[in-house]
């Protein structure tokens, strides 16, 4: 995901996020309503749409999970607050979800603008599927977009935010596939001599010298 070429217009990773205020089904929210956590801020193009219902049903399943890493979730759309509601009685009664994030209804597409979420060749007005994990110092860590036509991965993004944390924390790298508790990667030599100790080091855990695993416990 921290791949991705930006957009035109995107905020790119390490740029702080743009600053907004929006109708939500919690209330006015602005993104310093956010600053001391760790927010993924998602678009979807529109309520009662299926690959956006089940997409909102995957964030519901993983929303305590993501608040354990001290993380919140916002959702975005152009429809309104009442139509924000509406699907969020739907999806209880149907799916049996309880949706407690915030759901913004950015009715004027503003924000989805300042995103870098709206994709004029596949919709002149819906946002396409954009995510953005903004840490709790409001900067961008990192951002996925997706077509209208294909959910995205609900446990990457859940992924993803324990790996940015974990390298907050420790220092270190994590390799493709990491999940809480594997080994990480520790940072590459700087000097020469820092190159040599490593290469001494050896092991399974170090089989050469730029490349050597830890343990984060």
């Amino acid at each position: 995901m921290t791949d991705c070429a930006a957009l035109p217009g995107q905020p790119r990773i390490g740029e702080p996020a743009p600053d907004f205020e929006v109708e939500t089904t919690q209330g006015i929210l602005r993104l310093e309503d956010f600053r001391g956590s760790w927010l993924v801020f998602f678009s979807h193009p529109a309520d009662f749409t299926p690959v956006c219902a089940t997409e909102l049903i995957a964030f519901a399943g993983v929303r305590q999970d993501l608040r354990q890493l001290g993380c919140e979730l916002l959702g975005l759309s152009v429809d309104s607050v009442f139509s924000h509601i509406a699907w969020v009685r739907s999806l209880e009664a149907r799916f049996a979800v309880t949706v407690d994030f915030p759901l913004a209804a950015d009715t004027t597409g503003e924000v989805a603008r300042r995103y870098g979420m709206l994709m004029p060749t596949e919709s002149p007005n819906e946002p396409a599927r954009l995510t953005y994990v903004i840490d709790d110092r409001q900067i961008v860590r990192a951002f996925a977009a997706y077509p209208m036509t294909t959910g995205r991965s609900v446990d990457e993004i859940l992924r993803l935010v324990a790996a940015l944390r974990t390298t907050d924390a420790h220092g270190v790298a994590t390799p493709a596939g990491w999940k809480p508790g594997e080994s990480v990667l520790a940072p590459p030599p700087r000097t020469q001599a820092m190159a040599e100790e490593r290469a001494r080091a050896g092991g399974a855990d170090c089989p050469d010298w730029y490349f050597c695993k830890k343990e984060t416990s």
